[in-house]
């Protein structure tokens, strides 16, 4: 059984406060977009796990896919073993949710593959136990999220229409140095009210990530410039970055100027 676990954007990020527990109370719009890994498990004799694609680092007993697998097995025991693969073409550390997409998706395909029905609601309990964005991916459709950022709220919103351009530049923003920069405060706009008008999209629909890293990468903030310039309508860093995207109501002409960067363009 194949899937394809899905990227997010962020269309705003609010850092709101510190919590006591060390995650931070969050509030944004997360949005899927079509950029996906695939994701394979078959029953087999033996347990094995393989990838292609980007380089998968890191210890495999840390990788959501196999943590997923093994909260799955923990509540229901009996279940027969699997082989895994992996194709990683979502960037990781890009502010894209590849890693969480992979997590949850995971689960979702054990649910179907192991005939366990769980329904939605008992997926998020799962996912949020792998990640905070993880319970996002398995409704898998436009959601404010507040919390750590797994109580989630569909919000109606669609893009469909419009050309995302995706820009990542290679450099790896650690979340522990994206935090460090963020001083928590109220937010100044209500999301959802801004959500409803894209004409303030480009002045109040901020993340709160980007003062502190274009400071430190001022490459990304560039990035983000040059996505206004060629006709953006609105541009963003995703996450905590490096990912940079850009929403237009038409195809861009050209992007060659980025062809040194990994780049992703599809029509929503």
């Amino acid at each position: 059984m194949i899937s394809f676990p899905n990227a997010k954007i962020n269309l705003g990020l609010q850092i709101l406060s510190k919590r006591k527990d060390g995650y931070h109370e969050i509030r944004s719009c997360m949005v899927p977009i079509p950029l996906c890994d695939a994701l394979e498990m078959v029953l087999e004799k033996k347990s094995s796990w393989t990838t292609s694609g980007l380089a998968v680092p890191g210890d495999p007993k840390d990788n959501l896919i196999l943590k997923a697998e093994k909260l799955i097995k923990k509540d229901f025991s009996g279940l027969p073993n699997l082989h895994i693969h992996l194709h990683k073409n979502i960037p990781m550390g890009a502010g894209l949710g590849g890693g969480s997409a992979d997590g949850a998706f995971a689960l979702v395909l054990m649910n179907n593959l192991f005939d366990l029905h769980l329904d939605d609601y008992f997926l998020e309990e799962y996912a949020a136990q792998l990640g905070s964005d993880c319970p996002f991916f398995i409704k898998n459709i436009p959601q404010i999220a507040e919390g750590r950022g797994e109580i989630l709220q569909p919000v109606d919103l669609s893009l469909q229409g419009s050309y995302l351009v995706l820009v990542n530049p290679g450099i790896h923003v650690g979340t522990k140095e994206a935090y460090a920069g963020v001083t928590p405060k109220a937010a100044p706009v209500e999301l959802e009210e801004v959500l409803l008008d894209r004409s303030r999209w480009k002045e109040e629909l901020i993340n709160d990530f980007e003062p502190s890293i274009f400071s430190n990468y001022p490459e990304i903030e560039a990035i983000k410039l040059k996505m206004y310039s060629s006709g953006a309508f609105y541009s963003a860093m995703s996450g905590s970055g490096s990912t940079v995207f850009g929403l237009f109501d038409q195809k861009p002409e050209s992007l060659t100027f980025w062809e040194n960067y990994f780049v992703f363009e599809a029509k929503l």
